[in-house]
């Protein structure tokens, strides 16, 4: 390498080091920015939108970052799968804060709601105004920490030497908008991610407490619907008739074996069977039975086994009883999040370590929860962490369920969390430029 070009790349490293260390201490302690997160969240909260409709969403976060004078680029996460998924999408945003030159860390949030109605609560004053719509998974909470990451950053944007990219993504329950954003190129784009990070409020761990591993710590997923097709008639005269009923009861024990019979003892896997549809009247045997469910396993192959032994296992029972199957599964199964190990165990003995209410983190076992942030890190070294937050009163309820709370006084957390795995990551890269020279 030429002499002037490695002293320059090594005086840039000196000042991108010396900068990245710099947080003003008072703009995490700032309590008018914790507000003004927790205001986000509750305003959020009442206007839950389902996956690939999220316009109101990302019309309220284009307004946060115009306020903060972030520059953004909008339309992302389009629906590709229209004629499988209801919604349009394009509701993704992208934001990068810095220099607009390299290196560049990503910082993702998702935002959709579910299908939960929480029109009963009374004790919640930004209770959805939705009805049968509910932020139950925390994505309120995840926009409102990255946006006051953004408030951050963009207030100290002159000693960030690099770029932070903020992805807002549409669709993770279920619609893989995390990949849809990939293959638009949200990673690519001048100046290219080399690092990745993202968050999930956990009711399972203690406020404050931050959880995660190296290599794999959320499952890989899909889900399926299947019709069972049969011969209806009078209940009266059931030799008369192919009963779906009792051929779909039959294939939801038959599931149950096919871990159990079918899994490496030291492999883990699920098939849960979680809604049937079918019949009509008290004395009809339907001619259908239609059955969702999903399928979960901490690796693609393993997943891809499942999925076939839920076709071979539910057509072969059915067949048993004279009916047929029609198996669909969703347009993109989920691979696993894999956390790559270097830059986890950065996190952890860093960040992690700083941040957390119990000054370390917690190794957790791997969930079968899945995330559509594995889409991300297949193309880049990440790192998706749990921040705990189940100690507050209500706090403990678990993900999708209808009185699910979050603790608010860890979203303050959840900035700063952002902010130093944003800037550390950065400083990193520029020490590895440095031994690279």
């Amino acid at each position: 390498m030429h002499f002037l070009t490695f002293i320059s790349l090594l005086l840039l490293a000196i000042v991108a080091s010396a900068d990245q260390n710099e947080i003003p201490e008072d703009l995490l302690t700032d309590p008018n920015i914790e507000a003004w997160v927790i205001a986000i969240r509750r305003d959020l909260h009442t206007t839950p939108e389902l996956m690939y409709k999220e316009t109101v969403t990302s019309a309220k976060i284009q307004t946060a970052l115009r306020s903060l004078d972030i520059n953004f680029k909008m339309g992302y996460g389009r629906n590709t799968k229209p004629e499988r998924i209801e919604g349009a999408g394009g509701t993704g945003v992208i934001a990068d804060i810095g220099t607009g030159k390299p290196p560049t860390v990503l910082l993702r949030a998702d935002m959709d709601g579910l299908p939960i109605d929480e029109s009963k609560r009374t004790d919640l004053e930004f209770r959805s105004t939705h009805p049968g719509r509910m932020h139950a998974c925390g994505h309120d909470g995840h926009t409102s920490m990255l946006l006051g990451a953004a408030r951050v950053l963009k207030s100290m944007e002159g000693n960030i030497n690099g770029t932070v990219r903020l992805m807002f993504q549409p669709a993770e329950e279920g619609g893989a908008g995390g990949k849809r954003m990939r293959d638009e190129g949200i990673l690519e784009m001048e100046p290219a991610v080399e690092r990745a990070f993202g968050l999930h409020l956990w009711p399972g761990l203690p406020s404050g407490v931050i959880g995660g591993k190296s290599g794999v710590v959320l499952a890989a997923c899909d889900r399926f619907q299947i019709l069972i097709h049969g011969v209806g008639g009078h209940a009266a005269m059931p030799h008369l008739t192919k009963d779906p009923i009792v051929a779909t009861a039959a294939m939801v024990q038959g599931f149950q074996t096919i871990i159990s019979r079918g899994l490496h003892p030291l492999e883990s896997g699920v098939v849960s069977v979680t809604k049937l549809d079918g019949g009509s009247a008290f004395n009809v045997i339907p001619s259908g039975i239609t059955m969702w469910g999903t399928v979960r396993a901490l690796s693609t192959e393993t997943l891809v086994t499942l999925m076939k032994r839920v076709e071979t296992v539910g057509g072969d029972i059915a067949k048993s009883f004279g009916c047929n199957i029609t198996v669909t599964w969703s347009p993109d199964f989920y691979p696993p999040t894999v956390n790559d190990k270097d830059l986890w165990d950065n996190f952890a003995s860093g960040v992690a370590a700083q941040v957390s209410e119990t000054k370390e983190y917690v190794d957790v076992v791997p969930t079968m929860g899945a995330e559509d942030f594995g889409f991300i890190a297949e193309r880049v070294p990440s790192a998706f962490y749990l921040l705990g937050q189940g100690s507050a009163p209500g706090t403990d309820y678990g993900l999708h369920h209808p009185m699910f709370s979050i603790d608010e006084s860890v979203l303050i957390k959840g900035v700063e969390l952002h902010v130093r795995s944003a800037l550390g990551s950065l400083e990193d890269l520029w020490k590895k430029r440095e031994e690279e020279a």
